[in-house]
């Protein structure tokens, strides 16, 4: 299993210390972590293998080995590995439920229930983005793959990601004039970042004509 860090975490610990949110940061990063181990687990009970683990900005990535009799199960216009990867894209939300719940239920001593909530919501929020390679853009994808076919899957959830990013770059605009929070900024910029490599792949997509597999 290969191991990757990206360099511009660096980064974004450097402005976070320096902008004085380096605590909440740091624990959205925990939490993040906690919500990788959902998709971890999920991977693991559906028979995948880990194939690559990267710290990335805002979390870590995990990514599963591919294998051939999971392509040769057709499920509607897709396959067995499709249904396998939205079960896998939904499940690190679904752990930050799991989380906002359990602080909601039970009383935890080490660490403050509201500051727990807050960075869990937005760690789902965030990921349920209907932004390729955020869940939300997985689940989306798969969901069209099984249903309509590949085709159709990558030119909706391309189109899809430009649009979101377009009213989120609006609203984001917004919030940084009224709260003067770089943070909002920062993930503002690391969307568009996801966004114009995926378009890249998207129009290569289109250009060869070919399925391009998914990393």
């Amino acid at each position: 299993m290969r191991f990757r860090i990206d360099l511009k975490i660096f980064i974004f610990i450097l402005l976070f210390y320096f902008t004085r949110q380096i605590e909440i940061y740091a624990l959205i990063m925990i939490f993040c972590i906690i919500h990788e181990f959902g998709h971890l687990l999920s991977g693991i009970l559906l028979g995948m293998k880990p194939n690559k683990i990267e710290v990335m900005p805002f979390g870590v990535s995990i990514s599963f080995k591919l294998y051939t009799k999971d392509y040769n199960k057709k499920i509607g216009k897709a396959n067995l590995l499709e249904l396998k990867k939205l079960i896998i894209a939904i499940s690190g939300p679904i752990t930050n439920l799991i989380i906002i719940l359990a602080f909601l239920l039970f009383d935890m001593q080490f660490i403050k229930k509201e500051i727990a909530i807050y960075a869990n919501i937005l760690i789902m929020t965030f990921n349920l983005l209907p932004i390729y390679p955020l869940d939300g853009g997985r689940v989306l994808k798969s969901l069209i793959h099984i249903f309509f076919g590949i085709r159709k899957a990558k030119v909706i959830t391309n189109k899809t990601a430009n649009i979101m990013m377009i009213i989120i770059t609006f609203l984001g605009s917004i919030g940084v004039y009224y709260f003067k929070n770089v943070a909002i900024f920062i993930a503002i910029l690391f969307l568009w970042w996801l966004v114009i490599c995926e378009n890249r792949r998207y129009k290569l997509f289109e250009k060869i004509g070919v399925n391009l597999v998914d990393g």
